[in-house]
Order: structure tokens, then C-alpha cells, then sequence
């Protein structure tokens, strides 16, 4: 199962409209204000989850009408932010790939938490992204192959997400790795280019953020 969840970070209406349609998600969910997005767009996902402290009551009384849309509501006081309740919902539902627009802004915090909580989809064997107009962000902790003509954007950056990763080979790529141990005190993963059709990443231990860019136009 393919499940979208939307939260309330920065989106590109254009670029997340046209990257939906492409995917075509078995289930969207609404983390929050991420709601917003779908009421702009005249979308119905079928989950919305959160505290709802951060959205606009004309728009969650709007949703609340609507048929067929299930309602988790959890106390503001709570241990976990609205995008990790909606990211243990698509796991609950039986994701197999998850998609997150609305996890990337102006909010630093929150993106490095967001980051961060893609460790919980990766412990499970799930496949998890977050995606922007620039960006498309995961975690690697073993074996990776990404196809030169599917990749987002002309950048591919590694950084550790553990203190270092040890065992990194980069094939395929313009600057290629063999067994190197990364660390997270400098910063020689950052744009890299593919030039093989196919580029693979391994690695021994430890976990790797991956992230797919391109400037924007």
C-alpha cells in the first residue's frame, strides 16, 4: 500500500498536486494543518490525525461534515508531534511506501525531527520519503539502488545520521566511495552526481540520510 501523508510545513500547491497525481496513493492522510493543504486543493484524504491546535477550525468543522473520513484527536499535551502520529497511522494501516509533503519549511526544528522520525517506517522495512519542490529526502542502512533517470533533481548528498557510517561504497557516482567510514564532523558527501544508469550505495553499518536535490528555477 502507497500512503501519502501531508503535514503542516511548506508546500507547493503546483508541485504537490502534479506529484500526487503521478503517484497515485492508496490513502492520504491529514496530519493537522497539513488538512489545509487538501481543503485549498478540494481534496478528501481519508485519515486526518492530531491535536488540531495549529488548524483552522472553519476548515477542520469543514472536514468534520464530510463522509468517510476517519478522526484520531489526541490532547496537545502529548509526546509526539503530529507527523509521527500520522507516520505510526500508515504504518498501522500496512504501508509499504510512504510519501511526506508539508515535512520540510521555515521551521528547523521540526525538519530535523521529521528527519529523524523517518528511523521508525526504517526499522520496519518500509520505505519512507519526504518530499518537497526541491528535495527528496531518506535513510539508508544497507543496500540502495537508484536509477540515474528516476532520480529528483541532479544532486545526491550522504550524510550520516549516526555518529559516523561505516563501510560506505558509492558506485556509479561522479565522486565513488569503497568501504570509507563517514562521519558527521565534515561534509564530503554533500553533491554528488550520478553518471552510471544505475548507482548503487552500500552500507556496513550505521545510517545514512540521503537526499536528492536540485536548485530551484
Amino acid at each position: 500500500m502507497n500512503i501519502l501523508v501531508v503535514t503542516g510545513g511548506s508546500i507547493q500547491d503546483d508541485f504537490a498536486v502534479e506529484y500526487i497525481r503521478k503517484k497515485k496513493f492508496d490513502q492520504m492522510i491529514a496530519a493537522d494543518s497539513g488538512m489545509e493543504f487538501f481543503y485549498r486543493m478540494g481534496m478528501v484524504p481519508q485519515h486526518i490525525v492530531g491535536d488540531f491546535d495549529s488548524a483552522k477550525s472553519e476548515i477542520l468543522s469543514y472536514f468534520r461534515k464530510q463522509d468517510g473520513i476517519e478522526f484520531l484527536e489526541f490532547r496537545p499535551e502529548k509526546d509526539e508531534t503530529d507527523t509521527e502520529l500520522a507516520l505510526t497511522l500508515a504504518l498501522t494501516l500496512g504501508a509499504e511506501k510512504i510519501c511526506v509533503l508539508g515535512a520540510t519549511g521555515t521551521r528547523l526544528d521540526h525538519v530535523l525531527g521529521n528527519i529523524h522520525l523517518l528511523c521508525k517506517p526504517l526499522e520496519k522495512g518500509v520505505s519512507c520519503v519526504l518530499v518537497d519542490a526541491n528535495n527528496r529526502i531518506r535513510l539508508i542502512a544497507d543496500k540502495f539502488l537508484i536509477k540515474k533517470e528516476e532520480q529528483f533533481g541532479k544532486y545526491v548528498s550522504f550524510l550520516p545520521l549516526t555518529t559516523q557510517a561505516e563501510g560506505v561504497t558509492l558506485r556509479g557516482f561522479k565522486y565513488p566511495l569503497s568501504g570509507y567510514t563517514m562521519t558527521s564532523d565534515n561534509s564530503l558527501g554533500v553533491s554528488n552526481e550520478i553518471l552510471a544508469d544505475t548507482a548503487e550505495v552500500e552500507i556496513e553499518s550505521g545510517i545514512l540520510i540521503m537526499i536528492e536535490s536540485r536548485d530551484s528555477e
